[in-house]
């Protein structure tokens, strides 16, 4: 299932990239917008602003790549990149829109709107995001471009809504690792288990996945025999959560063994 969502920090960006002045009113059918025919940069702009006001996103994206081709040297070129990179998000063409954005991040790495650049390559990752019986790829690849956005611009409102996502995006992966683990416990393939849930107690222990990890992984110590390590692992997951359903589970489990799991001090 693909996440999906149109970010505020997205469409308050957009409002920066208002039409130029003496707009010439377009008024070409949609086949024609994109032809190419000299134009002035005015009226090309604006063509392409109002194909996007339009809902016209991909044919808005070839007309704003006409504007950096026919006028590779306006301060609107620029610009117009940007649009570009955001008309093929919001066409749902996110290939297009993180190719577009890098383009404009090699050109322009410290332009002003660097920072809307890189968010919108993690948003244009984010939204690909499938289920976690699927491969996880893409999540990995949301994961480190929403942290590239915290790390370089830690006070931005982009950065602000990239936490969130990241949080979104962690439990995501753990679900996935818990997937697995789940899967492996099935066939009794006992260590392989551990090797996965111990995964998401050590690296997503934020996420809501990590009371269930620790209960499999007492499950999985007490299958391979290690009691003490299965013991610990209740402890834990006593201490921390000691009303979650999964806590009352271990420790039944650690009492039918004989060795009732407290919580650690």
């Amino acid at each position: 299932m693909r996440i999906q969502f149109r970010p505020v920090a997205i469409m308050l960006a957009a409002v920066a990239f208002a039409p130029l002045a003496s707009c010439a009113g377009p008024s070409a059918q949609t086949r024609a917008d994109q032809q190419y025919v000299a134009r002035d940069v005015n009226t090309l702009y604006n063509l392409g602003k109002d194909r996007l006001d339009r809902n016209q996103y991909s044919i808005a994206a070839a007309i704003f790549s006409e504007v950096e081709r026919q006028h590779p040297y306006s301060p609107w070129a620029r610009r117009a990149q940007l649009m570009g990179a955001f008309s093929f998000y919001l066409a749902q063409e996110y290939p297009e829109a993180i190719s577009s954005a890098r383009r404009f991040l090699s050109i322009h790495p410290g332009n002003r709107d660097a920072p809307y650049a890189y968010y919108l390559i993690a948003v244009s990752y984010y939204e690909q995001i499938s289920d976690v019986t699927r491969d996880q790829s893409v999540t990995r690849q949301a994961q480190a471009a929403l942290n590239e956005v915290v790390r370089r611009y830690p006070d931005s409102v982009y950065a602000a809504d990239a936490r969130l996502k990241l949080d979104l995006v962690n439990d995501h992966l753990a679900g996935k690792e818990m997937e697995i683990g789940r899967f492996y416990q099935r066939r009794r393939q006992w260590l392989a288990a551990t090797v996965r849930f111990r995964n998401v107690v050590d690296s997503f222990d934020t996420t809501t996945h990590a009371p269930e990890a620790l209960m499999r992984l007492t499950e999985s110590y007490l299958a391979l025999g290690i009691v003490e390590e299965a013991r610990r692992a209740a402890a834990v997951l006593g201490n921390n959560y000691p009303e979650s359903r999964w806590y009352e589970r271990a420790y039944d489990l650690m009492r039918r063994h004989g060795n009732p799991a407290a919580s650690e001090s």
